[in-house]
């Protein structure tokens, strides 16, 4: 019987069953509108913080103070002030919600402490972001927002080369691979596509998550590629290499720059929508504050989250179209397409495998997991029809 890519597909994603089909089609549409209600959740963090008035306070208690630091102070009140009002929400959102479908093993204690120190470093950090967007504001003048795709370019790029060596330790621990068959074909495979031996990590991502994942991180001497030890306990060793190709396929196509390269273009346009859009949308929130004033903030970033939502299917596009690329590296390099399917078909308990297509357009980050099969089994069926079998 001559060997049938679509048979193929289906017998991969039907092995899950039934039962797990559902549960993942659950997941990922209550995935999809936990996105609305976090919008509604910011809108209402935004309401208090302008209605209570307390940036307002705290800049006036500072107003002896120079600029840059007033400005960074009371961007750094409201980054913090939002994470507390909007806890209770945020513990749901990333710890009940993926405890509930049995995505995650964290205690609850330790998912508070590692959301302490993030919300810890991303106040630091999108407090002194945004004492740029106002300095840019102050110097720039009307222009302001064309000037913003160059910070964003070197906040983006400076996060990447700095997150793998200090914040990414924070929250889990990187070890190079151990000896054994794994490190030894791990080794062969990055030694092939031009990667030093010791770029190649694994991580206790099982701490937050049990999902089979893996993932390419940081710039220049910082880059690397991460695989969670779920993988590494979850899958055979031609699955852990066709996944490892896979992230080679990112590492060597540069998607990294791609991504920044995006970030930039979608600052641009974020920023000076959000320019034109702030009248209107501080009227709306019982805001005094002007476009360049810290304390509108709340305002502004509101703004910028609700255009980052619309832009959510281009960026995904531009995220699906790496996944593609990613999987293709790996079927030409490392050319084991079952393990490939099989492993995919692991990811599937938490991305439903057969979404329409505008749901995947609209919310998915990789293609559908049933396309990327049928991928792999089409470029087997080109193999087998190369060697005649």
């Amino acid at each position: 019987m001559a060997f049938n890519p679509a048979a193929e597909t289906a017998r991969y994603i039907d092995s899950l069953g039934p039962e797990a089909l559902q549960k993942a089609a659950y997941y990922t549409s209550a995935s999809h509108w936990m996105l609305l209600w976090g919008f509604i959740v910011s809108a209402f963090v935004t309401w208090i913080i302008v209605r209570t008035g307390i940036l307002d306070r705290v800049a006036a208690k500072l107003e002896k103070r120079g600029w840059s630091l007033r400005t960074w102070l009371v961007g750094l009140t409201y980054f913090l002030t939002s994470a507390i009002i909007g806890l209770p929400w945020g513990i749901y959102q990333e710890w009940g919600f993926e405890k509930s479908y049995g995505r995650t093993s964290q205690p609850l204690s330790d998912f508070l402490m590692q959301d302490a120190i993030g919300t810890v470093i991303s106040s630091l950090l999108g407090a002194l972001f945004f004492l740029g967007i106002y300095a840019l504001i102050r110097k720039a003048g009307k222009r302001w927002w064309l000037w913003s795709g160059g910070l964003a370019a070197f906040a983006g790029a400076a996060t990447m080369i700095l997150s793998p060596v200090l914040i990414e330790p924070l929250f889990n621990e990187y070890k190079p691979l151990q000896d054994g068959p794994v490190k030894a074909a791990l080794v062969d495979m990055a030694a092939e596509a031009g990667i030093p031996a010791d770029r190649v990590f694994v991580y206790d991502g099982s701490r937050q998550s049990n999902n089979f994942t893996a993932n390419v991180s940081g710039l220049f001497g910082s880059k690397r590629i991460a695989i969670s030890d779920v993988a590494l306990k979850g899958a055979s060793l031609d699955e852990v290499k066709a996944v490892t190709g896979h992230e080679i396929g990112h590492y060597v196509s540069g998607h990294i720059w791609r991504m920044v390269g995006v970030l930039v273009l979608l600052s641009i346009a974020f920023f000076f929508l959000a320019d034109r859009l702030f009248p209107r949308f501080a009227r709306a929130f019982g805001s005094n504050a002007g476009i360049g004033d810290p304390q509108g903030l709340p305002v502004l970033i509101f703004i910028v989250g609700l255009l980052s939502l619309l832009a959510q299917p281009v960026m995904n596009a531009v995220v699906r179209q790496g996944e593609r690329e990613a999987d293709n590296y790996s079927l030409r390099h490392v050319n084991l397409p079952d393990a490939l399917a099989s492993a995919l078909v692991k990811t599937a308990e938490y991305r439903y495998p057969r979404p329409s297509a505008l749901q995947e357009a609209i919310f998915y980050t990789h293609p559908s997991v049933e396309w990327r099969v049928r991928n792999a089994m089409e470029w087997k069926a080109k193999g087998m029809e190369k060697s005649g079998n």
